[in-house]
């Protein structure tokens, strides 16, 4: 029986079950009669023979010159070449590759340390089932551990780890400054009057590390010491005093917060008070109240613009008094407002213009 071996292939021969030798391109005779069998393989990139064991295959020097041996350790993986390139990661294993027309170069990576340090162009080749990825957005920090311990703080970007036996975690903590909104919080007064404030203010976290670590929700504790704040103050203040200082208020509480910030791992940047939400009935009080000091007010204006008005006509008549001349210029103004607004008015048989106008022209001495 003749058979052919192409350039691209490779043939095993055995004889009654037992391997002879391998078969390199061309043609061959097998005598059929002895009991010969062959098997024909094309080659490719990794050594695939699975009708028989490989190490029974190595046994012919031929076969073992054409293949290229990895042995990959467990807790490591395998990056290969393939004529210089990155061309894949192998897992633990023992694995051939064909070198007749590439050639395969091997590099071994310890797992055992999950941190990757491989070129991110490298981890795109490399199976994602053999690593996790953790991102670091931009104004935020990574808290690294390792089994539950902590080992670094990780900058903004892409990192990979192996998943090995070590369970890699990555807590983010964002370092952008933070509102923390205190919305219908209601304090009772000094005066026992009950209140509702809507409060802000604004924090920025200075050491992520601790603040993980010592304090257990964070954003909650900030939001109660911030509560407290206002309660304590806010509590020792009567009505009034609270409307007169409301102004005020929040640097107060600000400098209250400020003093709390070395064991809160933050840092307070401002605050403002919102709202003042008052009851209905105290609201009912305060608009009467209102309405009475503006009346009171009004009244106030009033007696003083009529004391004004009165002192002007005594002003004036002194003048008059004192002025002839005077006195007959403001009789002729108001004849002049009276002409402008009537025709003509007749009293019994006489003209009442025309005896004002006899009037004006009369002389006081006349009498």
């Amino acid at each position: 029986m003749k058979i052919v071996i192409k350039e691209t292939e490779r043939g095993f021969l055995f004889k009654n079950g037992k391997f002879l030798r391998m078969l390199v391109p061309g043609k061959h005779r097998i005598h059929s009669r002895w009991g010969e069998t062959h098997l024909k393989t094309t080659i490719g990139d990794q050594v695939d023979v699975k009708q028989t064991d490989i190490h029974v295959l190595l046994r012919d020097k031929n076969f073992a010159a054409c293949v290229t041996k990895i042995e990959v350790p467990d807790c490591h993986i395998a990056v290969y070449n393939k004529d210089g390139r990155i061309a894949g990661a192998l897992k633990p294993g023992q694995y051939y590759y064909w070198n007749i027309f590439h050639k395969y170069t091997f590099q071994l990576i310890n797992t055992c340390l999950p941190r990757v340090a491989l070129p991110k162009d490298t981890m795109l080749l490399i199976p994602t089932n053999l690593y996790s990825r953790v991102e670091v957005p931009e104004g935020q920090t990574g808290l690294l551990f390792y089994d539950g311990k902590y080992q670094e703080k990780l900058g903004s970007g892409s990192y990979y780890f192996w998943n090995s036996a070590v369970k890699v975690t990555c807590q983010l903590i964002d370092l952008r400054i933070q509102q923390l909104d205190i919305n219908s919080q209601e304090i009772l007064t000094a005066d026992k009057v009950t209140l509702r404030l809507n409060f802000v203010c604004t924090y920025k976290i200075t050491d992520p590390v601790r603040i993980y670590n010592a304090l257990k929700n964070h954003q909650e504790q900030i939001y109660v010491a911030t509560q407290l704040a206002l309660r304590e103050y806010i509590g020792r203040l009567r009505f009034d005093e609270l409307l007169e200082q409301k102004n005020s208020l929040a640097e107060i509480i600000l400098g209250k917060l400020r003093e709390k910030q070395g064991t809160l791992f933050v840092e307070f940047i401002s605050a403002g008070l919102k709202d003042i939400i008052l009851p209905g009935e105290i609201r009912d009080i305060m608009n009467t109240v209102l309405i009475a000091e503006k009346t009171a007010q009004a009244n106030v204006i009033a007696r003083r613009e009529e004391v004004a008005s009165t002192r002007s006509l005594l002003n004036t008549a002194k003048l008059m008094d004192e002025n002839t001349t005077l006195y007959k210029l403001k009789e002729l103004e108001y004849l002049e407002r009276i002409c402008d607004k009537v025709g003509n008015i007749s009293v019994g048989n006489g003209n009442l213009l025309q005896q004002l106008s006899d009037l004006l022209r009369t002389k006081p001495n006349d009498n």
